[in-house]
């Protein structure tokens, strides 16, 4: 691919997460060995203009810079699930959920499905996505399909559900990890695309298609996972009842070799000590889910807890459980959580660490933070361009902005799809 640089404000994350920010700043993205659109080079305008002066440069001052959003949990097939009215989790999946991706069954219905999800995710300035498909291959192959022909680094999965489960989503045991493998195979590591062994929940499979998950797992050992754990009370007790012998709800899924590098569960509400030390042991990480804990009554991570326990956690939307594609309202709603202080002990998560747990550190916890996340060099070329002035009051506020945080931070509280004014995946918009 051409070269090209940008000029505007500019963010990026250090290793150690470490926000790095140039209020004039220049991002060059140019071609790695293998043909992929990367970072050449990024910082201070006036520090490296020098080495670039032949190179027409697209001038976005005025505007910020900063990684793509990566969004660690969602559900495409639930895209009109949002804002269904329920008592909680298991009223809404009974009511709303499991009739609706019945119907992705059907390929054209799953094909449109996926247009619009992945409008939705560009639209909100989301490069990289970890999501939840339905127990149809059908499912799986419509998004891989569209995400393909986008460019975009996506993981999604057949769901496992072989109990517990009405007719139209409860898949057969044998064919499911058959369709299971057969996926990996096509799809896993084609272009951007990879493939998460996906059982629903813990009381959704039995303990032959939760050992089938695992031995897949032991096979395939550089494919990613994702499951649900300790999300709601009444779940939690539900599965204290199908497997007494497990020491907690995490534990069922260690038992069936299901903790690892590249697992991602969402939720990890109602954890103890012992499973979150299990879960920094083993490098699994939490895709904390606010804006759909918040909707659901269903409790408050505590980041705390899982800051001091040395557990990978990022952000994440889960659409339709969750209220908003926004990263921006998914940031705010973490804040929220964060500063609840009745359940756990409170603290305030600054706008720069809201901003990495949606970037560079969703990308650690993907087994990523090398690939993507964090715009430093040698990193697929995967940003958006933001605009501060989006709107009147966002444009008053940023205007008085004296520090990095306090611009994020006002970007978090008032921004929407609005303030998303481009979002170039992969070098290209």
């Amino acid at each position: 691919m051409t070269t090209h640089a940008y000029r505007a404000a500019l963010l990026r994350f250090a290793d150690d997460g470490t926000p790095l920010y140039d209020a004039d700043g220049l991002l060059v993205v140019g071609s790695n060995a293998q043909g992929q659109a990367v970072v050449q080079a990024a910082g201070d305008h006036a520090a490296l203009i020098g080495q670039y002066l032949d190179l027409p440069v697209q001038d976005w001052r005025g505007h910020l810079i900063a990684p793509g959003f990566i969004d660690l949990h969602l559900h495409y097939p639930q895209l009109d699930v949002i804002g269904s009215p329920a008592d909680g989790l298991l009223p809404w999946l009974e009511h709303y959920t499991f009739p609706h991706e019945s119907r992705f069954a059907e390929p054209a219905y799953a094909a449109e499905v996926a247009r619009f999800f992945f409008d939705e995710l560009q639209r909100h300035g989301v490069t990289t996505a970890l999501a939840f498909s339905t127990s149809h291959p059908a499912s799986v192959n419509a998004a891989f399909d569209e995400a393909r022909a986008r460019g975009l680094r996506f993981i999604t999965g057949k769901v496992l559900q072989d109990r517990h489960s009405p007719d139209g989503v409860r898949d057969q045991t044998e064919q499911s990890l058959i369709d299971t493998e057969d996926l990996i195979r096509r799809w896993h590591g084609v272009d951007r695309l990879g493939y998460a062994i996906t059982p629903r929940f813990a009381p959704t499979s039995s303990d032959a298609q939760m050992r089938g998950a695992g031995e897949l797992a032991a096979r395939y050992p550089d494919v990613w996972i994702q499951s649900h754990v300790a999300e709601n009370r009444d779940e939690v007790r539900w599965v204290a009842e199908l497997y007494p012998q497990a020491r907690s709800y995490l534990g069922v899924y260690d038992s069936f070799g299901l903790l690892r590098e590249r697992a991602v569960y969402a939720h990890c509400i109602h954890l103890d000590e012992t499973d979150r030390a299990l879960m920094a042991a083993t490098g699994t990480a939490a895709a904390v889910s606010p804006t759909s804990n918040l909707f659901l009554g269903s409790g408050f991570f505590d980041f705390g807890a899982a800051q001091d326990a040395g557990m990978r956690h990022g952000l994440a939307s889960d659409v339709g459980g969750g209220t908003s594609f926004s990263p921006f309202h998914t940031m705010l709603a973490a804040y929220f959580v964060g500063r609840e202080g009745h359940t756990k002990a409170g603290l305030s998560l600054t706008p720069s660490r809201l901003w990495w747990l949606h970037t560079a550190g969703a990308a650690q916890a993907l087994g990523l933070g090398q690939v993507v996340g964090g715009l430093r060099v040698g990193q697929e070329a995967d940003f958006v361009r933001l605009n501060p002035q989006a709107t009147p009051l966002l444009a008053r506020k940023t205007a008085q902005a004296n520090s990095l945080d306090e611009l994020l931070f006002s970007l978090i509280v008032l921004g929407d799809d609005r303030a998303v004014a481009q979002t170039v995946i992969a070098g290209k918009s």
